[in-house]
């Protein structure tokens, strides 16, 4: 479970923009401040039977936004490359520029 909330986690920092308000507002109080369905569900004035399936249906967008365009997946080749380039170098001006790139990540 904590896997799939890091990866949902992941998905919507990168595809949040491309989600409608609702969407975005359901998403952050479920994930971002894990608010329970039924929290929601009072807060909004909706079913919770309706949060549940709007959740469902986002997580189902940012996986297919993933697929299409594999942001989140490039990234985390990138940060391996970056990890795998430290380990590499005994340079230290490189070394620090590196991480300069991992922080901007």
């Amino acid at each position: 479970m904590l896997e799939k909330t890091t990866r949902i986690n992941a998905l919507y920092d990168f595809y949040q923009q491309l989600l409608t308000d609702k969407q975005r507002n359901y998403m952050e109080m479920y994930y971002v401040e894990d608010f329970s369905l039924g929290e929601i569900s009072e807060t909004s004035n909706v079913s919770r039977q309706a949060i549940y399936d709007n959740i469902r249906r986002t997580e189902q967008m940012l996986e297919e936004y993933e697929e299409k365009l594999g942001l989140y997946q490039k990234f985390l080749k990138r940060q391996s490359l970056l990890q795998e380039l430290l380990t590499l170098t005994e340079d230290q001006v490189l070394k620090e520029k590196v991480e300069q790139i991992i922080e901007i990540e």
